[in-house]
């Protein structure tokens, strides 16, 4: 019995260090040391060994027993350590290697123009307002003196919602909103997304104004002027040189469209300005009275401009840009110039 007992040891080792997982390794542990197990077995007969013979037989069988399941065990941290290692070596990080550069996110030009628009009337005393995108057909165009009928609808091109609902054609509808809530001195800008039916290098369907409203008591053409012509020398350079043209807008009167000289060529003439020397910057005038009168405001009391510019036309002639398209590709090749 102890030659057997001697045979099962040898063989045990064999296996374990034939074993290559841990799988392998429970195998061996339970076909000699589990309750069916060859060791277990073996002790079961016991009763065969001569009874002089039976306490070291029992005590080399629990020594064989020890030594084998504390070999096994050996074994598995082995395969343990050894399986930690490869995961080191394969996830293990070369300290000298340098390190990746981060890269830093830019705002895009157009909200550096709408933030730069903003801090230059904040300096003059307007505060920024909000209001929903998608208006309805009264704020949008009646409240405006924009009556169903009226020929101004056709140059907005307008997305319909519904027949009375619209995807705001410029941000002139939160003058109005604002108005009906408060009653003067109002002094406001209002940036926001607008939406009209077109596309080309030079329009978008989707594209931003800002248009400011200054209304108090004795508030005059003088005063839009000297308003308009602060913010674009402040823009473009002290430097700069503007001209107010009579123009035609539904919801005030007078109105003017205001050029500056041509950014591109400095008024000697050029394909941007088409030879002209200048370029048509943004729209203005007084507050048509009617207007007042939707809001709830005394026109006999209260006076009051309003005008209206592109942020993607602004930018566009700020950083020399020819196709406005190239705002909305995504191309940080593009992009990361500003």
């Amino acid at each position: 019995m102890t030659g057997e007992l001697e045979v099962l040891r040898e063989q045990a080792e064999t296996e374990l260090r034939k074993a290559g997982s841990e799988e392998e390794i429970q195998t061996v542990r339970t076909r000699f040391l589990g309750r069916k197990g060859l060791l277990t077995g073996l002790l079961r007969n016991i009763a065969n060994v001569a009874p002089g013979d039976r306490p070291q037989f029992g005590k080399d069988c629990n020594e064989v027993k020890e030594a084998l399941a504390a070999r096994i065990d050996q074994v598995l941290a082995g395969l343990e350590a050894s399986r930690k290692e490869q995961i080191i070596l394969r996830e293990r990080i070369d300290v000298t290697l340098p390190g990746r550069v981060v890269r830093h996110g830019r705002l895009h030009p157009v909200t550096q123009i709408r933030e730069e628009i903003c801090r230059i009337f904040a300096g003059l005393g307007f505060s920024v307002v909000e209001g929903p995108e998608i208006e309805l057909d009264y704020y949008n165009f009646e409240a405006l003196n924009i009556p169903k009928d009226h020929p101004a609808r056709d140059m907005q091109d307008t997305f319909y919602v519904e027949d009375n609902i619209v995807l705001r054609t410029h941000t002139s509808p939160v003058q109005v909103r604002i108005m009906e809530k408060t009653r003067p001195p109002v002094r406001i800008l209002s940036p926001g997304r607008v939406y009209r039916r077109d596309s080309d290098i030079s329009h978008t369907p989707m594209f931003h104004q800002i248009e400011g409203l200054l209304v108090d008591r004795g508030i005059t053409f003088g005063d839009l002027k000297g308003v308009l012509t602060v913010f674009l020398r402040q823009m473009f350079g002290k430097d700069t040189a503007l001209r107010f043209r009579p123009s035609f807008f539904p919801f005030t009167e007078p109105s003017a469209e205001v050029d500056i000289r041509c950014v591109m060529c400095r008024g000697k003439g050029c394909r941007v300005c088409g030879q002209s020397g200048w370029l048509e910057i943004l729209g203005s005038g007084m507050v048509d009275p009617a207007v007042f009168e939707n809001v709830g405001y005394d026109p006999e009391e209260f006076t009051g401009f309003a005008f209206g510019l592109g942020l993607e036309r602004i930018a566009m002639l700020k950083f020399g840009i020819s196709d406005i398209r190239l705002f909305f590709e995504n191309d940080l090749r593009f992009l990361e110039q500003f």
